[in-house]
């Protein structure tokens, strides 16, 4: 009788009448039997828990690095950072001062009339101040010519003073009745801003106490 046959036919009650060979090979067996049941229950799952692990490493590294980088480069950014200020404080420098400011809108206003045009409401409103500059809004109405418009703006930009004017609200349309006027006489009404940079006392408070402060 072969090994093969003789397991085929062996009593599991009574496995100590098998022979050496029979019993070796069932000893084999039954040891690959135990290793697969031990690897599908516990080795599988670690195994993987373990290639969880090393996806969630690969991750971690990607990430330390990318900080790592910041970090070394922080140190050029805020250098860069304080340049920056420093040329946008030059820049503000260059817009009127708080002291400035009446002269100017003087100065806007007889800019306007020296280019001939006609001044029927020019009223400055209430300061609105921002984190590092304040604008100043200004209800006008003038009656003018195309050309006459053209030569208070090169007049504004020819002050001695930088001075930035922006228009809101603006309307511009024939004078008088008429769709057009026979002299080409315009009405331009509407709001404009001028904007001057804060002195050190108003900068250290933030604007927080004026209307309108950002």
């Amino acid at each position: 009788m072969s090994v093969i046959d003789e397991l085929r036919r062996a009593d599991f009650n009574n496995l100590g009448g098998l022979s050496a060979p029979a019993k070796g090979i069932f000893c084999a067996l039954a040891a690959i039997l135990i290793l697969a049941a031990g690897y599908y229950f516990k080795t599988s799952p670690q195994r993987e828990e373990f290639d969880q692990l090393v996806a969630q490493e690969g991750q971690l590294r990607a990430e330390f690095e990318e900080k790592q980088q910041k970090a070394a480069n922080l140190e050029a950014n805020i250098e860069q950072l304080e340049q920056m200020k420093l040329i946008l404080q030059q820049m503000l420098r260059k817009l009127p001062s708080k002291t400035e400011m009446p002269d100017l809108l003087v100065d806007i206003s007889q800019t306007a009339l020296s280019a001939g045009i006609q001044n029927d409401l020019f009223e400055p409103q209430p300061e609105i101040v921002k984190d590092f500059y304040a604008e100043k809004p200004i209800s006008l109405r003038m009656v003018g010519t195309y050309h006459q418009f053209g030569d208070f703006v090169s007049g504004v930009a020819s002050l001695p003073r930088v001075v930035i004017l922006t228009m809101h609200d603006i309307s511009l349309k024939p004078a008088g009745q008429g769709a057009v006027s026979a002299n080409g006489q315009l009405t331009l009404e509407g709001t404009v801003k001028t904007y001057r940079y804060l002195d050190d006392s108003e900068s250290a408070d933030g604007g927080a106490s004026a209307p309108g402060g950002a």
